[in-house]
């Protein structure tokens, strides 16, 4: 494999064990520091279990997000030294200041949620953990700039004097920070970190509400984990509809700036009106578009998604033959020879995946909202099954849905923009890697990532494992408004939060 290859399979490698983390930092925070503030206005009891116990979950996120995310940047510098050259002086910038504010922000009234119980006035110790969600929230807005200047580029200029791409004075930095794809991305991209927060919180209050039934502690069942469950599932159903609706948005930008991509994403050959969505394909979809088959599918789909039309002159969608002529046409005298269609079988799976496992979420919500009305608990074995199954299942969507957005993009790492196409900001992926990192240096690095990468997920994952089946302690019968801390023992050693 080559250098290019090599650097490409790193930066996704690391990226998406990195991102497995950051949606639950970003839809836990503020769910934690709702049941903190529930906990402060109420002084009912079970609000302080709940936010202990999650509590303990989001530390532990946040302290291996924080591990994972180290490396991401320096990649820029070294793989990547030519992309970081060519555009440094406006990629940089919002890293720069998501890093010297939105982290120090989170990570400082983190310490000080973490060590001021008992030290702090109640009113600012919850209002360290709402400081800590925004910064969360803020932190991703951050990245998605520059994530979303990659994939639209605005504010920019070319200056033929350094052939780097610049930074078009304060006037630009407003262009990135208003960017259109960074207004849908981050829309997008924050709902579905409630979905996941959502699940995580209603699938673990799930789990634990059949075997507190169980185990005889109907008590612990109802005014703990139920009142846990509620918050999650109603997090899921909002947060499902806010998916939905800014899905639905930026597949219809990203039809007006990206069409290959969309194209890619449905394996759409030739332009069409009334373009259907295949829910199954057989066929080669390595090789070419044209040996796919679709043996399922739903009529008109792609173009709503598209256009916003089922059917109709305004359903027309160009397919991915027209855009590659389109491109060759256009660039043949800069790049030569060019295969601007990115990989068919990642693209079209990977888009399926992200809306098909979000399902789960759903199945999850519908049950919860069912079995648990009515200050009902349960102890139906299928619905402790459902709520393990639910956990895992929009992380992967998340997760495919990153690698949908960075594969469909390819071969551009920076994508040009269609209402500016001359303005020479745009790069192949093939130009941005650097020429003096040779081979042996990043495999060797990707080897030590990936291995560095999988112990520190085993750590993470039996961390989360351990503290979730420990639970909460237990709540006395006769007391369930109980003044903040009355019954609070020593912190163990175990984990001092």
């Amino acid at each position: 494999m080559e250098t290019l290859d090599l650097a490409r399979w790193q930066f996704g490698i690391t990226t998406v064990y990195h991102f497995v983390l950051v949606p639950l930092t970003i839809g836990l925070a503020p769910l934690v520091a709702g049941m903190h503030t529930a906990w402060v206005r109420t002084g009912k009891e079970h609000w302080h279990r709940l936010t202990k116990f999650f509590g303990k979950i989001l530390l532990i996120n946040f302290a291996l997000g924080v591990a994972t995310g180290i490396v991401q940047e320096f990649q820029f510098g070294m793989n990547w030294s030519e992309y970081s050259r060519f555009v440094g002086d406006i990629f940089g910038a919002p890293l720069a200041v998501e890093a010297l504010a939105a982290f120090f922000l989170e990570s400082t009234f983190l310490g000080l949620w973490i060590f001021g119980e008992g030290k702090l006035p109640r009113w600012l110790h919850s209002l360290s953990i709402w400081m800590v969600a925004l910064g969360s929230t803020i932190s991703a807005y951050w990245i998605l700039a520059a994530n979303s200047w990659m994939q639209h580029p605005v504010g920019a200029v070319y200056n033929p004097e350094t052939g780097r791409a610049e930074l078009d004075g304060v006037g630009g930095f407003l262009e990135v920070m208003t960017n259109n794809t960074l207004l849908a991305a981050f829309s997008h991209t924050i709902t579905s970190a409630f979905l996941v927060g959502g699940t995580f919180v209603a699938g673990i209050c799930g789990w634990w509400i059949v075997r507190s039934v169980r185990a005889g502690r109907e008590n612990e069942a109802r005014q703990v984990w139920r009142r846990g469950a509620y918050v999650g599932l109603v997090t899921i159903v909002l947060a499902g509809i806010g998916v939905v609706g800014t899905g639905d948005i930026q597949g219809k930008l990203m039809y007006e700036q990206q069409p290959m991509k969309m194209s890619a994403a449905e394996a759409l050959c030739e332009g069409t009106e009334g373009a259907s969505f295949s829910l199954l394909t057989i066929g080669d979809l390595s090789n070419s578009c044209e040996s796919a088959h679709a043996i399922l599918e739903i009529p008109g789909l792609t173009s709503f998604l598209g256009t916003g039309s089922f059917s109709g002159p305004e359903s027309y969608l160009p397919g991915v033959n027209d855009i590659q002529a389109e491109y060759t046409e256009r660039y043949s005298e800069t790049f030569g020879e060019v295969d601007y269609t990115p990989n068919l079988m990642v693209t079209y799976w990977s888009f399926r995946l992200m809306i098909g496992l979000a399902v789960f979420s759903a199945a999850l919500a519908l049950a919860g909202l069912w079995l648990l009305r009515k200050g009902r608990v349960t102890d139906k074995v299928w619905f402790s099954r459902l709520s393990l199954l639910a956990l895992p299942m929009p992380f992967l969507a998340a997760s495919f849905g990153w690698i949908f957005t960075e594969m469909g993009r390819q071969p551009w790492v920076v994508h040009p923009n269609p209402a500016n196409p001359v303005d020479q900001v745009y790069l192949l992926t093939q130009n941005g890697v650097s020429t003096v990192v040779s081979a042996g240096s990043v495999i060797t690095s990707l080897v030590v990532f990936t291995l560095l990468y999988a112990a520190l997920g085993v750590v993470w994952f039996m961390l989360i494992r351990r503290y979730v089946r420990e639970g909460v302690r237990p709540l006395p019968e006769d007391v369930t408004d109980a003044p903040q801390g009355t019954d609070e023992p020593a912190p163990t050693l175990s984990f001092a939060y």
